[in-house]
């Protein structure tokens, strides 16, 4: 009994370090992925030259498998010929220095590289079914519905009458349904219900522009940059975490990157919400037109009437989607950076959006409702964890290790004062 107890445990131990050894390759592909997203994507491509050059294919160039991680760790100290012939290629860009990556951390972030395939681009086929007309087809199916009903009863009302009169029972002649004083009040108390209802309901909605979506100089996606490349909202609106405002990009910042990129060649396929399709390498070409930027010798414009932008060169007039009213103080900073709110927040599932809509209604009462939801993140002494903005509400601090509360939510310091939002 003791041999098989062996050989189980051996083959149980066998198998343990199989299924471990899986997770830890699985494991440290996600984690290449994502270091490599983090910290490469925004000058590198596996598959092309951009700020930096294409990383695929690397093993077949570096001088050494020792390399790698030298180059990595310290770009700037590498000297040998290789090194020197990259720095002189990418002259004056110099790669950034990660001397905190560990070898392990290399080796995930060149695996990543190594595997990496280029996405399958979905075609929507033509003809394919939506679900646009599901809403047309209940709306015949309950007209005839209502159709039926009406001649059931009808027939009914026949078929009593003439019950009726069969057995001797006469009625008086119907009272027309425009001199019945009951149909009329009836009708005369449905017409107030429906228009004071719609007169209210678009007094409260005054000011109001959800799903605001209008047409911009520019068809900009969201989708590309902020969900398929994955840049951060805080590169282009930097202002969020630091200012009131979020702040709009310049025309140089966007060029930053679209100095390389001179042609749309993502995976997705750009559409307009209402079903036009749009070329992206003409939309490139239209922010090079308000850059002033030369697309054939790779230069801005010359500044021949000496302003101090290129000839040509302009700002691109974005059209605001999101708009409070003047009277409303409202501050990205205190939100994003003290509140630790995300974007989507307020402005829903912004990296999934061809075209930027107003996802909310952002009006009074969804501030306040959202006020009063919101847990405030304490700062916690012991462990050092939590927003040290919040370090002076001594009392809750207390409250909440006293266990007499088990939260306090935004409302509890002050949330919801008038002067707060209103000044």
């Amino acid at each position: 009994m003791s041999r098989y107890r062996k050989i189980f445990n051996r083959l149980f131990t066998s198998i343990f370090l199989v299924v471990l050894l899986s997770i830890n390759v699985e494991s440290l592909a996600q984690d290449g992925a994502a270091l490599f997203k983090a910290n490469c994507a925004s000058c590198h491509k596996v598959d092309k030259v951009f700020t930096g050059p294409a990383l695929q294919g690397w093993k077949d160039r570096v001088p050494g498998d020792g390399w790698i991680y030298k180059w990595i760790a310290n770009p700037a100290a590498q000297t040998d010929p290789y090194a020197t012939t990259l720095k002189a290629q990418y002259k004056p860009t110099v790669m950034t220095a990660f001397p905190q990556f560990k070898k392990e951390d290399v080796d995930a972030i060149m695996k990543y590289v190594d595997d990496w395939k280029p996405p399958v681009t979905d075609v929507p086929k033509s003809g394919a079914p939506d679900g646009s007309g599901d809403s047309l087809l209940f709306g015949i199916l309950t007209l005839v519905l209502a159709l039926i009903a009406f001649i059931l009863l009808q027939v009914n009302s026949n078929l009593r009458k003439l019950s009726d009169e069969k057995e001797g029972v006469m009625h008086p002649e119907p009272v027309p349904v425009y001199k019945n004083k009951t149909y009329l009040m009836a009708g005369i108390l449905l017409l107030f219900l429906v228009g004071g209802f719609y007169t209210i309901n678009g007094a409260v909605n005054l000011g109001r522009q959800k799903n605001y979506q209008p047409e911009q100089p520019i068809f900009y996606s969201h989708q590309v940059h902020a969900g398929t490349n994955q840049i951060s909202c805080l590169y282009c609106h930097g202002g969020a975490q630091d200012s009131k405002q979020a702040s709009i990009p310049s025309v140089n910042q966007c060029m930053n990157c679209h100095k390389s990129i001179n042609k749309y060649e993502g995976p997705d396929v750009l559409v307009r919400d209402d079903g036009s399709a749009v070329d992206g390498t003409a939309e490139i070409q239209k922010l090079y037109a308000y850059a002033g930027w030369n697309e054939t010798t790779k230069t801005y414009n010359p500044d021949n009437n000496k302003d101090g932008i290129p000839d040509g060169a302009r700002p691109i007039e974005w059209v605001k989607v999101h708009n409070l009213p003047d009277h409303v103080y409202f501050n990205h900073s205190q939100h994003i950076k003290v509140g630790k709110q995300d974007c989507q927040t307020c402005h829903g599932n912004i990296q999934q959006m061809p075209e930027v809509y107003q996802f909310t209604e952002l009006s009074m009462g969804w501030c306040i409702n959202c006020h009063r939801e919101t847990k405030v993140d304490f700062y916690n002494k012991d462990d050092k964890s939590g927003n040290k903005f919040y370090s002076i509400y001594e009392k809750f601090h207390n409250d909440l290790k006293n266990h007499k509360m088990d939260s306090v939510t935004v409302e509890a310091i002050g949330g919801t004062e008038c002067q707060k939002c209103h000044y």
